[in-house]
């Protein structure tokens, strides 16, 4: 316990010179807000830490403790589907009378529920037809239409990869790590050729895009302005790199 409050106290001092530092250094000292809050979930943890070693040896106060908690968690969001499981007695006979019980009410208590990822191979038959009085041609359905012929993944792992990659910032390695975990042993070139193939599928998106950017009258990139008279080419060489780095990824 009081090695906890030590690590706690200097991470809060640790944590003071840096907003100081944020708050009244010079422009290339100060930290980025995300990178502040690093340091908040350290100490955070550590709190959390004690508090359910506090719990486990003092559990007089466990319940003092557990509604203040429900005090300030909030509510769970409505679109979320429930799953309700009933924790009932197993005797519904009275103790004292021997009487059948009657249900007069019940506490109902909600918890966020975590279902993992969970990959699954989707299994496309195509059965033959064929006619016994001619005994010519044979009928069967045409093969769906796939983003990457002869490959592996379906429309919807793809379309995951290219999130995580783009929108979580997980690289294409860690990706592979996680895959792994599970059991499918995917190279990190493989993943790679995937995005490719995806990037090049995507390029009316882009060029839709592109389009809408370039009718504004005004672009930003890294805090430099882009007047309207240079914001084509800025946005033809963007893409032009992008392509290439997609194309060597």
């Amino acid at each position: 316990m009081l090695l906890a409050e030590r690590y706690e106290s200097e991470r809060l001092r640790q944590i003071i010179k840096e907003l100081q530092r944020h708050r009244f250094g010079r422009r290339a000292e100060t930290l980025p807000e995300d990178q502040m809050l690093l340091g908040l979930e350290d100490v955070e943890q550590v709190a959390a830490y004690s508090e359910t070693a506090q719990d486990v040896s003092t559990p007089e106060g466990c319940e003092a403790r557990a509604r203040k908690r429900r005090s300030n968690r909030g509510a769970l969001p409505t679109h979320l589907p429930r799953i309700e499981v009933v924790v009932d007695v197993e005797d519904k006979t009275c103790s004292c009378c021997q009487g059948e019980l009657h249900r007069i009410g019940e506490d109902r208590s909600e918890r966020l529920d975590l279902v993992p990822a969970q990959f699954r191979i989707l299994v496309t038959r195509r059965p033959k037809y064929a006619c016994r009085a001619c005994e010519e041609g044979i009928v069967q359905a045409p093969v769906p239409a796939r983003l990457i012929e002869g490959g592996l993944p379906t429309e919807a792992t793809i379309a995951q990869v290219l999130v995580a990659k783009y929108a979580d910032h997980l690289p294409l390695y860690r990706q592979a790590q996680i895959y792994a975990r599970q059991g499918i042993e995917l190279d990190r070139s493989t993943l790679a050729d995937w995005v490719g193939q995806a990037a090049f599928h995507l390029r009316p998106l882009h060029e839709r895009l592109l389009g809408k950017l370039r009718q504004r009258p005004k672009l930003f990139a890294d805090e430099t302005t882009a007047d309207s008279n240079d914001r084509a080419q800025v946005f033809q060489s963007d893409a032009a790199q992008r392509s290439d780095l997609i194309a060597r990824r």
